[in-house]
């Protein structure tokens, strides 16, 4: 045993995100199962990184409580089964209440001194009484925890429009914020049906290109706007950012060329104000 500190990132069953503990023992690696404490109790985890130096955090780290052996195994993998009865419990309960809970997931703490169970409802649950039955039922800790629907998607998972497995569920840890205005930088149809995802909610996707979408746009001309081209007046109908193309529009022609070309030839105000079709079309949306 080596007093010396070292950090490793470990991994719990149910989430895609890592947290980081310190330890003093050698030989663990990626891979190892540990026991350590959380803010819910004691837990079973796996190591997804080789040790690495102190990192530059200003709260305290706390520390691997020992390698996990073959009962804590057995022990983790009994808790899983039981987890599940427990949640067919749970939801039973529930609804003999008439509470509005979707249970969606139960979970001992590898001591098994409390239970969690996460559930989705529309509205704030009165949950005393349901917590009376099943202290009565479980003999532990009872902690009953409300999601959203963004939660319940990382949870049960799924296949995106891409064809591949959500985001949410495959690797990310925290969501990020999602606005319509990020479709709206991407030129995208605002069709909520088919920006939301599985959860109801705007695809988290949209935020990932944001950025450059935003860069490729800077000193464009807005959508709808109104510019003079080789001493017409048209109006902007459409720009494809990624082509670098655009379309202008008047009641006698339209006209096909580059982004390039509307910047170094076209006259018009880079931060002009919305006119007045664009701003009926906004509010409508």
């Amino acid at each position: 045993m080596s007093e010396e500190l070292k950090y490793v990132s470990v991994r719990f069953a149910e989430t895609n995100k890592t947290y980081t503990f310190s330890t003093t023992e050698d030989g663990l690696k990626a891979g190892d199962a540990v026991v350590v404490e959380t803010q819910r109790g004691v837990e079973y985890a796996k190591i997804v990184s080789d040790p690495f130096g102190k990192p530059n955090v200003s709260f305290e780290i706390k520390p691997i409580l020992r390698r996990a052996t073959a009962e804590d195994e057995k022990q983790f993998h009994r808790n899983l089964e039981d987890a599940k009865r427990a949640k067919t419990i749970c939801q039973r309960e529930s609804d003999k209440l008439e509470l509005g809970m979707n249970i969606l997931s139960a979970e001992y703490t590898l001591d098994r001194s409390k239970i969690t169970f996460i559930y989705l409802a529309d509205e704030r649950v009165d949950f005393r009484e349901l917590l009376k039955v099943l202290a009565s039922i479980f003999h532990c800790r009872i902690d009953l925890r409300q999601v959203g629907t963004r939660d319940k998607a990382k949870m049960v998972s799924g296949i995106g429009v891409c064809g591949r497995e959500l985001c949410c569920a495959r690797y990310m840890g925290d969501f990020d914020r999602i606005s319509i205005n990020m479709a709206k930088n991407q030129l995208l149809a605002l069709n909520t049906q088919k920006l939301s995802g599985q959860c109801g909610n705007l695809m988290c996707c949209l935020k990932y290109e944001d950025e450059a979408y935003k860069a490729m746009r800077r000193n464009l001309p807005k959508m709808n706007s109104f510019v003079e081209y080789e001493g017409n007046r048209y109006r902007i109908t459409s720009m494809n950012v990624i082509n670098r193309t655009c379309k202008l529009e008047n009641q006698e022609n339209a006209l096909f060329l580059s982004l390039e070309d509307l910047v170094k030839k076209g006259k018009y105000q880079k931060d002009a104000k919305l006119q007045p079709k664009q701003k009926e079309e906004d509010a409508a949306e």
